[in-house]
C-alpha cells in the first residue's frame, strides 16, 4: 500500500476544527482508494509563538522537507500577535522556501449554495503569483517614532518569476477553456506591472491556442462581479491576486467554500494546502465552522499526489451534500454535522 507523509499544521482558531474534519475525509478517501496517508502534526501556531517566542523552529523548514505535503488549518490570532509576525514567522517562509509560486483557488457555486450574484454559471481559477511581487517583504522604515518617520514598502518583480507564473496559468487555461486574463494596473504602475504585461505577451507566443486578455485590477473586481462567467483562468500579482480570490470566495457564497492549494510545480520541495478562511478567532471552539473549504482543500492536496480519483469522489461528496441542503447556510449546521455528512456521502 502506497503512503503518503503529511505535515499537518492546525495552527490557530478554527484551524483546529477544520483540519480535524477534512483529515477524517481523506483518511476515508485514502481507504476508500486503497493507498494510506501519515500524518504529523505540527504546534506552530500564535499560541507556540507566545511560548516560545517564534510560529516555527529555526529548522522548521527543513522538517517540513521531507513530508509528501504540507496541510495547513490556519493562522493568525491578531489579539495576541500581530498579522505582520504570524504571516512572515509561518506562512510566507513555507511557501518561499519551498518555492510555491503558483497559488490556485478555485471559485464556483456549489450545488445548493446561493452566492449573492444573480449568475450561477461561473468557474473561475485564480492563480496568484506566491514568491515575491508586493509581498516580497523589501523595504524598512527610518526616523521610527519621529514626525520625520519614513516607511518604504519595494514590490520586487523579476523576469524568471513573472514568466514561471504566466507559463503556469496557460498550461491550466489549455486543460481548461482556453481562456486567460491577465491582471495589472500598468496605468498607473509604470515600471513593474508594464513589465509584466510585456513578459506576459512573449510568453503568450507560446500558446496561439490560448485567448489572451488584459484587464486592470479595478476592472476586473467589477467584471468578476458583473460576468464572472466571463472568465475562466485569471492570472496576478501577490497583492491584486489576493483581493481578486477575497471577491472570488464571495462570489461563490462566501469564505467558507474557498480552498487554496500553494503549489511547487516542479515537486522539488512539498506543496501545501490550505482553506482561506483564517482563523477566525470570533467563532474559535464553537464548533460551527463551515469544514468544507478545508475539504476541498485537502481533495485539491489528494489531486496533487496523484490520487485523482479520490480527489473525485471527495468532491462529489461534498456537493451532494450541499445540494441536500446541509452547509450552504453559514451557522445553519454544525462541523461534525457536516462533516458526517460527507463521510456518509463518501461511503
Amino acid at each position: 500500500m502506497k503512503t503518503y507523509n503529511i505535515a499537518l499544521i492546525p495552527g490557530d482558531g478554527i484551524g483546529k476544527d477544520v483540519t480535524g474534519a477534512a483529515w477524517q475525509v481523506m483518511q476515508a478517501a485514502a481507504k476508500r482508494g486503497g493507498f494510506a496517508l501519515d500524518g504529523t502534526r505540527f504546534p506552530w501556531s500564535c499560541a507556540y509563538y507566545l511560548e516560545t517566542g517564534a510560529m516555527m523552529p529555526p529548522d522548521g523548514i527543513e522538517t517540513l522537507r521531507k513530508f509528501d505535503a504540507i496541510y495547513l488549518g490556519a493562522v493568525g490570532w491578531p489579539a495576541e500577535v500581530p498579522d505582520s509576525v504570524s504571516l512572515h514567522g509561518l506562512l510566507l517562509p513555507i511557501r518561499k522556501g519551498f518555492t510555491q509560486y503558483a497559488n490556485i483557488r478555485p471559485h464556483r457555486l456549489l450545488p445548493g449554495v446561493q452566492g449573492p450574484l444573480r449568475s450561477d454559471g461561473f468557474d473561475i481559477l485564480c492563480i496568484r503569483e506566491n514568491t515575491e511581487g508586493e509581498y516580497s517583504g523589501a523595504g524598512g522604515r527610518v526616523h521610527s517614532g519621529t514626525a520625520n518617520e519614513v516607511a518604504i514598502e519595494t514590490s520586487i518583480f523579476t523576469r524568471a518569476g513573472v514568466e514561471r507564473i504566466m507559463r503556469f496559468g496557460f498550461e491550466q487555461a489549455r486543460g481548461r477553456r482556453k481562456k486567460l486574463a491577465s491582471v495589472t494596473k500598468s496605468n498607473a504602475q509604470k515600471h513593474s506591472m508594464v513589465f509584466w504585461d510585456e513578459v506576459t505577451r512573449e510568453v503568450a507566443k507560446d500558446y496561439a491556442d490560448v485567448e489572451v486578455s488584459h484587464y486592470h485590477i479595478d476592472a476586473m473586481a467589477a467584471r468578476m462581479v458583473l460576468a464572472p462567467e466571463s472568465l475562466d483562468v485569471i492570472v496576478a500579482s501577490n497583492l491584486f491576486g489576493d483581493i481578486l480570490t477575497d471577491i472570488g470566495a464571495a462570489i461563490q457564497g462566501g469564505l467558507g467554500y474557498a480552498a487554496s492549494a500553494n503549489i511547487n510545480p516542479d515537486r522539488s520541495a512539498p506543496s501545501m494546502f490550505e482553506p482561506v478562511h483564517g482563523s477566525a478567532p470570533d467563532i474559535a471552539h464553537l464548533g460551527v465552522a463551515n469544514p468544507i473549504a478545508a475539504i476541498w482543500s485537502g481533495a485539491m492536496m489528494l489531486e496533487h499526489l496523484g490520487e485523482g480519483h479520490a480527489a473525485a469522489e471527495v468532491m462529489s461528496a461534498i456537493e451532494s451534500v450541499t445540494s441536500q441542503g446541509i452547509g450552504p447556510i453559514a451557522g445553519k449546521d454544525r462541523t461534525e454535522t457536516i462533516t458526517q455528512a460527507v463521510l456518509a456521502a463518501l461511503s
